[in-house]
């Protein structure tokens, strides 16, 4: 594929934000609901206009994330914002880690024990200092902030019941059950 421009920018609501261990829960209003693995930079300062040579200066850490997706919803709107929002779509953990070089990690996802993605971040379209730089040329960062990177091929669904877990070199394992709403 050829490499875009710019990043691709969306928003997650805060309230899918859960923690490692917690239920991913499946709603009545999808029928696609997609795992997708990536490396989330948590920011450190609030700030606005940084360069991508400043930029990882401004980083806290780094954690998995799991990038829920409604795939029908996301196809249907056009647009992301609820497809990617459900209460519970965006699982992360186990830990923030510091100082350690976000633009090559391996990164591995499981479901129910079977390896459905893995990919290193070096492969990322976007590196982390990009990004960071691109997306505080938009808006203000501001603490705690989170930017997930973007997934490695092989997405796919899961279903109630699944174990799903995002594991990402020198960071550690997410781990989440998918459950009936």
């Amino acid at each position: 594929m050829e490499r875009p421009k710019a990043p691709l920018l969306f928003l997650k609501a805060t309230s899918s934000l859960i923690d490692n261990g917690v239920d991913i829960i499946y709603p009545s209003q999808t029928k696609e609901l997609h795992y997708e693995a990536e490396l989330a930079i948590v920011i450190k300062d609030r700030i606005k206009n940084i360069s991508a040579k400043d930029a990882l200066k401004h980083v806290l850490g780094y954690t998995c994330a799991n990038d829920v997706t409604a795939r029908d919803l996301q196809l249907q709107d056009g647009q992301w914002g609820r497809a990617k929002s459900f209460d519970t779509f965006c699982p992360v953990g186990p830990r923030i880690v510091p100082d350690i070089d976000p633009n090559n990690l391996a990164i591995r996802c499981y479901l129910n024990g079977e390896l459905k993605q893995s990919s290193n971040t070096a492969d990322m379209v976007f590196k982390a200092e990009e990004l960071v730089a691109f997306i505080s040329s938009v808006m203000t960062l501001e603490p705690n902030d989170l930017i997930l990177t973007g997934t490695p091929p092989g997405i796919g669904p899961m279903i109630v019941g699944d174990v799903v877990e995002v594991e990402i070199e020198k960071i550690g394992r997410l781990k989440n059950r998918v459950a009936a709403a």
